[in-house]
């Protein structure tokens, strides 16, 4: 059987399909709505049928917010060799920024509240789990990103098994220590992954920066010279993936951070320290405010227009210094 096709009909064919995959990346770069950490919790708890214990709410609010990139509309997209998910850039760098902040969280989840001191032992399922989430966030096949981040939700699945006493394994047993030092830490970690995303936001303008990298130490060195002034400026290509890199973070530490108000309440009540908890929430939560836009826009400074990286950059810096007072109140206090 012959068949003939007209320039109209390939025309209306292509057409078609660009039509759809327009749609469809739409639908899928549409924003994630935000995680109710305590109805999450009960959820689980319920599910389990147990009472939460001390790092209940963390480990749940991480196995929520690893499952949410992957789970979404269009599932995950990062790694997508495919039109419409390879088209898309928005959606993948809002996807980094979450795992950045999965990563960290479960770094320190490693490193400091599953373990009691520096000699302790590391939790069985935690350092299974912590690597996995380091895999290459494009890493398509052998093996997918999206194979080793649900291995990593599975361990830690089985982390939280192990808090509440349900494990099928004999003998299974796991810590969650909420400690004042315990939280310092995790806050350190976060306030560099902050500061770099305040200063790449910030350049979205270009600025003039004198080197401080050895400041306040007269007999401090450096592998190699650098400039004692440079230009910052994030390339025009990159200024929307910043900006959604960031907001993604922000989406997942405000997460992060509603988890830790739960589990580390009587040291934050001992400390005084709930109510700047919560103001570093409020900053973060006005980061996630609808873009009216349908672009990240650049204006120079006081220009006619708006920059969008500008006022992210200020949301995040103003949670920054926010978690750095509240880091030495733990501290000192």
């Amino acid at each position: 059987m012959k068949m003939n096709f007209s320039a109209k009909t390939i025309g209306f064919t292509v057409t078609g399909i660009f039509i759809l995959f327009y749609v469809v990346g739409v639908y899928w770069s549409l924003g994630v709505e935000p995680i109710d950490v305590e109805h999450e919790v009960t959820i689980a708890a319920t599910a389990d049928n147990v009472a939460p214990v001390v790092g209940y709410a963390t480990t749940t609010t991480l196995i929520k917010v690893a499952s949410t990139i992957l789970d979404k509309p269009g599932g995950y997209i990062s790694n997508d060799a495919l039109p419409p998910g390879i088209l898309l850039d928005n959606m993948p760098a809002w996807e980094f920024g979450v795992l950045q902040m999965v990563r960290d969280m479960a770094l320190v989840l490693r490193k400091d509240f599953s373990r009691s001191q520096s000699q302790s032992l590391e939790n069985k399922h935690i350092t299974k789990a912590q690597p996995m989430f380091n895999i290459d966030n494009k890493s398509w096949a052998m093996p997918s990103a999206e194979s080793e981040y649900r291995k990593a939700i599975d361990s830690l699945y089985d982390y939280r098994n192990a808090l509440v006493g349900i494990s099928k394994v004999k003998n299974d047993t796991a810590q969650f220590y909420a400690r004042a030092d315990n939280l310092t830490a995790y806050f350190d970690e976060v306030q560099k992954r902050l500061g770099s995303y305040s200063q790449r936001l910030s350049a979205s303008v270009g600025k003039d920066k004198i080197n401080t990298d050895l400041a306040g130490d007269n007999v401090a060195k450096q592998s190699s010279a650098e400039a004692t002034h440079s230009q910052l400026r994030t390339s025009w290509w990159q200024l929307d993936d910043v900006f959604y890199e960031s907001r993604g973070a922000a989406w997942a530490l405000l997460h992060f951070l509603k988890a830790i108000e739960i589990d580390f309440d009587s040291v934050l009540k001992k400390k005084n320290a709930k109510i700047s908890l919560q103001q570093i929430i409020r900053e973060l939560e006005t980061s996630q405010h609808t873009l009216w836009s349908p672009m990240v826009l650049n204006g120079d400074g006081f220009g006619v227009l708006a920059n969008h990286s500008l006022v992210m950059a200020n949301y995040i810096s103003r949670a920054n210094a926010a978690l750095i007072d509240l880091n030495e109140l733990l501290r000192k206090g």
